[in-house]
């Protein structure tokens, strides 16, 4: 019955990952107007699904990092009612700020889960060096490279525009624009599979690669059923863009996250797509910043939030 349970409960993380998180590779397209909201999600849900689907030959040891291997003992890292307790809340949190409009991290949510049941289960023996080293700095620095390469590479491409007119055919750079949020879909595919697989792969019955392929299958669900709010906050309330913005936008966020993959980096792609966006609107004082502040204090409570869930969680399974 515990395994069955830790199954379904990492069906709900996926499906509430694929609701928060897969339409932010589209974001800048439906933006800008360059694709319908539904052209938009569809063209998200094949590349993510693409990029899971890859991540099965390329993401072994992001695996490995959130299973809870180096963060808890070898004795109680693989205890089901742990990665249970971690599934349960970090799928609460996501899917309530989906619904919500917040475009949070299921990377924080999980780190804020094993970090909760963790500290129920073991106390002070969680160790946090390797949270603050290998989760915590990465999430910290992320957001603030990409504001800055975002907003860099958009006057870098203005500047070779104005110079040697590159991007003059719209036509030309629609199709640059939508396939960088193929790229960055793809990228967010591979990146993010791997974790919540973590969660799984103590059942005997799951090899890592069917374990991707069902994670792909139920993210590309909750992307298709429960994208609008999080498409309202990433399309146009955060700024407007224009077709070159948001090609610069999404040219960083899919060299972060894909650089992030190749060196097992796990940052958060979330925070790397919003502060991408914000970083080519600042170049034109366009961001709204009431909302962005929102999503800033929105990132800040995920982690302890879903740590007090986890505990919760797990206590009570203990029970």
């Amino acid at each position: 019955m515990l395994i069955i349970s830790l199954f379904l409960a990492t069906l709900f993380l996926a499906y509430s990952h694929g609701a928060n998180d897969n339409f932010k590779g589209v974001a800048t397209l439906f933006g800008c107007g360059t694709t319908s909201y539904q052209t938009a999600i569809l063209w998200s849900t094949i590349m993510t699904f693409a990029g899971a689907i890859a991540s099965i030959f390329m993401s072994s040891t992001l695996v490995n990092k959130f299973s809870g291997q180096g963060i808890f003992p070898d004795e109680i890292a693989n205890v089901p009612e742990i990665h249970l307790a971690v599934a349960i809340a970090s799928g609460a949190t996501v899917l309530m700020a989906a619904l919500t409009g917040f475009p949070i991290s299921t990377t924080h949510s999980l780190t804020g889960g094993l970090l909760g049941a963790g500290l129920v289960a073991i106390g002070l023996k969680v160790n946090f060096a390797v949270l603050v080293k290998s989760f915590i700095i990465p999430l910290f620095f992320s957001p603030l490279i990409a504001i800055f390469l975002a907003a860099g590479l958009y006057k870098l491409i203005e500047y070779c525009n104005s110079q040697f007119n590159l991007l003059a055919n719209q036509k030309i750079l629609d199709t640059l624009h939508f396939l960088s949020a193929g790229v960055v879909s793809f990228a967010r595919g591979i990146n993010q599979t791997p974790k919540i697989v973590s969660i799984i792969l103590i059942i005997e019955y799951f090899s890592i690669q069917g374990g991707m392929l069902t994670i792909a299958m139920a993210m590309a669900l909750g992307g298709l059923l429960n994208s609008q709010r999080i498409a309202e906050t990433m399309s146009t309330r955060i700024t407007t863009i224009d077709s070159t913005q948001g090609l610069s936008a999404n040219l960083v966020t899919g060299f972060l996250a894909i650089a992030a993959t190749c060196f097992s980096l796990p940052i958060s792609t979330t925070h790397v797509a919003v502060s991408s966006i914000v970083g080519v609107g600042l170049t034109e004082n366009k961001v709204n910043l009431r909302v962005f502040w929102q999503i800033i204090i929105a990132w800040i409570f995920t982690l302890p939030t879903t740590a007090i869930i986890s505990g919760i969680a797990y206590r009570l399974l203990q029970g």
